[in-house]
């Protein structure tokens, strides 16, 4: 069966990857104002916070539109696709992957498969490049989202953000959590809930410092305390503070020198929530340790 792959630009899929494993990468708007811009496309995380230090209205995110996505639909069946995988950036944070499931009841001649990855940013990538993966040694749509529901239970994140506000803007925490936060500058540590894929603050800490060293404690605990210990890689992430992300990395190498650990920025998107000098940490199943070969 020819299946083709659709992701979102949250996913961290360069177009290296994107055009070696036939993947399609939709970029989702960030709104400024009066101006619409496509993430990973005309704006970055580092132009963002430029455009806001310059005076620009607070940005908000979107979607890609139904009309898109129904034109890009059509055209991948009319090029001889017979299902389509897409995986776009959980429900929690946006209504994307709700639209997709729409789309795929009102056309079912696309056989249309959307999956929710319960996350966003890399570890998302690599449930795209798994699903890649397995299409090329010719799994079927539903063995491919079994597998993706197995590696997806191995996901783990952390994040450290160092201005309340951006959540709370986006809807994410209340006001009045914000303005105690920023009068204490306590900073939260947030991660993914398990039941509906919302952002929470799961703990707060005095000081960026102490926060990111927290959870930089946090992650090496449950990586240590984890079942799959040596089959895990992990990702940092940063947002416009490259030194304190290296650091956090070089932490980690030292704490597990045989583990494949790499650094990313977050996309505009993602900055929009999170602020600027906020830091991700995510640790899940290494894809490239896993056997993908039809059984």
């Amino acid at each position: 069966m020819k299946i083709a792959l659709i992701t979102d630009s949250t996913s961290d899929i360069s177009p290296e990857e994107a055009k070696a494993n036939d993947i399609t990468v939709v970029p989702i708007p960030v709104i400024i104002g009066d101006n619409q811009y496509m993430d990973g496309v005309d704006i970055t995380a580092e132009k963002l916070f430029e455009l806001e230090r310059d005076g620009a209205p607070f940005p908000k995110t979107s979607q890609p539109s139904p009309g898109t996505m129904l034109e890009l639909c059509q055209k991948l069946k009319n090029e001889g696709y017979e299902a389509i995988i897409a995986i776009p950036l959980t429900s929690g944070i946006s209504g994307f992957y709700n639209s997709l499931v729409t789309l795929a009841h009102n056309h079912p001649e696309f056989n249309l498969y959307p999956y929710d990855p319960a996350m966003t940013v890399r570890s998302m990538g690599n449930l795209v490049l798994a699903a890649a993966k397995m299409i090329k040694n010719g799994w079927e749509p539903k063995e491919i989202l079994a597998k993706l529901d197995e590696i997806r239970d191995t996901i783990d994140v952390l994040f450290v953000v160092d201005d309340l506000n951006n959540l709370v803007r986006g809807g994410r925490l209340s006001n009045a959590s914000a303005f105690i936060g920023t009068m204490l500058q306590i900073k939260p540590l947030l991660t993914f809930k398990k039941d509906d894929y919302q952002i929470v603050s799961f703990d707060k800490v005095r000081s960026m410092k102490r926060a990111v060293k927290k959870a930089e404690n946090i992650t090496i605990e449950r990586i240590n305390n984890s079942p799959i210990k040596d089959k895990l890689s992990l990702a940092v992430y940063n947002s416009n503070d490259l030194e304190q992300a290296t650091k956090v990395k070089n932490d980690f190498q030292a704490a597990f020198p045989n583990m494949t650990i790499k650094m990313f920025n977050f996309s505009s998107v993602i900055a929009t929530y999170l602020g600027e000098k906020s830091l991700g940490i995510t640790w899940m199943a290494d894809i490239d340790k896993m056997d993908f070969s039809k059984k």
